[in-house]
């Protein structure tokens, strides 16, 4: 599956051939410094998630209730993700005709909204009062959580050696 499937061929081509792609394009490091911002954007991402998640799993920072390790980890995950959107639009616009056609891409952005989703969720009932104990509910959220991020990493990745 692929985003040319449900987008036109002349929807990339009108991303690719704007400004800001044509300007990433031609440019020698800028595509390498936004990538490398990127990457870092979501190490820390996944580095926030993987305390909070583990947390909610009963694998971390047991001694704290959920609602303040969210409050301490939270804020770095919506700030990396800003950074890891912020740093993506642009990536994309510089190659939006041949990531509409990568499959990798396709189910990066999949498992992305439904990372965020997860977590929108778990940010949801990790700050309600006395959610000190996680439910089953919570604990499959959080597994799914971890799985779904992973995934947007590895299909990032796979961009790069399995798109045409």
């Amino acid at each position: 599956m692929t985003l040319r499937r449900i987008l036109p061929l002349s929807f990339f081509r009108w991303c690719e051939e704007g400004s800001l792609g044509g300007l990433i394009q031609h440019s020698r490091w800028s595509f390498a410094i936004i990538e490398t911002i990127h990457i870092m954007a979501l190490a820390v991402l996944l580095g926030a998630l993987l305390i909070i998640d583990l947390h909610i799993l009963g694998c971390a920072m047991r001694q704290q209730h959920a609602c303040e390790v969210v409050k301490q980890f939270g804020p770095w995950s919506w700030i990396s993700l800003g950074f890891m959107v912020l740093t993506g639009i642009p990536m994309y616009l510089s190659e939006a005709v041949r990531l509409g056609n990568s499959p990798p891409f396709f189910y990066k952005m999949l498992f992305l909204f439904a990372a965020v989703g997860l977590n929108l969720r778990t940010f949801k009932t990790a700050t309600k009062p006395l959610s000190d104990r996680s439910s089953a509910a919570d604990k499959l959220t959080a597994s799914l959580s971890l799985v779904c991020w992973v995934a947007v990493a590895l299909a990032g990745r796979a961009i790069a050696f399995l798109s045409k």
